[in-house]
C-alpha cells in the first residue's frame, strides 16, 4: 500500500486555492516553526457565505494537501458550517493520511477556525471563546 493516497498526492502536487486574498475578511495563522508546519488561511465572506478562500502553507506535502482540501471543503459554505469542519473530515476527503501526519489535518482545521475567529473579531460578532481554543501540537511538543 502506498504511504499517501492519490488524493493527497494530487492536492500536494496541484494544490487548490493557493495564494493570498488581499481583501480578506478573515485571516488565520496556526502552526509552529519548530515542527515546520505553518498555515495561513484567508477567507472572503459575503452574506454569511465563504465566497472565496486561499491559503499559504510552509510545511510538508501533507500540510499542503490538508490546507488545499480544507479550502475546497469550506468554499461556498455558510461560515457556521465551515466552523464545523473537523480534521477527520479533511482526512476522509483525502482518503487518509499516515498516522504521523494527522497533525497536519488538525492544523488545517485550526487554520479555518482561526480565520473565522478573525472575521468575527473584525465584525464585532459575538462567539464562544471556548470554540476557538488552539491545541498544543503533540508532534511539536515531542521535538522540543
Amino acid at each position: 500500500m502506498a504511504l499517501y493516497s492519490e488524493k493527497v498526492m494530487d492536492h500536494f502536487q496541484n494544490p487548490r486555492n493557493v495564494g493570498k486574498l488581499e481583501d480578506a475578511d478573515g485571516i488565520g495563522e496556526v502552526g509552529n516553526a519548530k515542527c515546520g508546519d505553518i498555515m495561513r488561511m484567508y477567507i472572503k465572506v459575503d452574506n454569511g457565505i465563504i465566497s472565496d478562500c486561499k491559503f499559504n502553507t510552509f510545511g510538508c506535502g501533507s500540510a499542503i494537501a490538508t490546507s488545499s482540501m480544507a479550502t475546497e471543503l469550506i468554499k461556498g459554505k455558510p461560515i457556521e458550517e465551515a466552523l464545523k469542519l473537523s480534521n477527520k473530515a479533511v482526512v476522509e476527503a483525502l482518503d487518509g493520511l499516515p498516522a504521523h501526519k494527522l497533525h497536519c489535518s488538525v492544523l488545517a482545521e485550526e487554520a479555518v477556525r482561526a480565520a473565522v475567529k478573525d472575521y468575527y473579531d473584525r465584525n464585532g460578532i459575538a462567539y464562544n471563546a471556548e470554540e476557538f481554543v488552539i491545541h498544543d501540537c503533540e508532534h511539536c511538543a515531542d521535538e522540543e
